[in-house]
């Protein structure tokens, strides 16, 4: 399993939207995509406009090619994109220990 983490900016003001946007619409597309264990959104204590999403997946090939590849990449974007400051930087993590 490795974990998604991709850090998110949100345009200034638009941090309610985009919580809502994401709690409403957001887990039900990961739940649907395969290969995935779950997702989580977390907000930054210090920087209230930045959030980190953590996404477990079977394997990055299952993030990358299968996610990103689906319709579901598609519906996610339209959810939440209106709300992004900068593009996301999404890393990809292996547990180690």
């Amino acid at each position: 399993m490795i974990f998604e983490h991709a850090t998110i900016s949100i345009a200034s003001g638009r941090e309610t939207e985009f919580e809502s946007a994401f709690t409403a619409e957001g887990p039900p597309l990961f739940d649907r995509a395969q290969g995935c264990h779950g997702v989580e959104l977390r907000r930054c204590i210090e920087d209230p406009g930045r959030y980190t999403l953590i996404v477990r997946w079977d394997s990055v090939e299952a993030h990358i090619v299968g996610f990103r590849e689906s319709p579901l990449f598609g519906q996610w974007r339209a959810l939440v994109s209106d709300y992004f400051a900068a593009a996301p930087v999404v890393e990809h993590y292996s547990v180690v220990g």
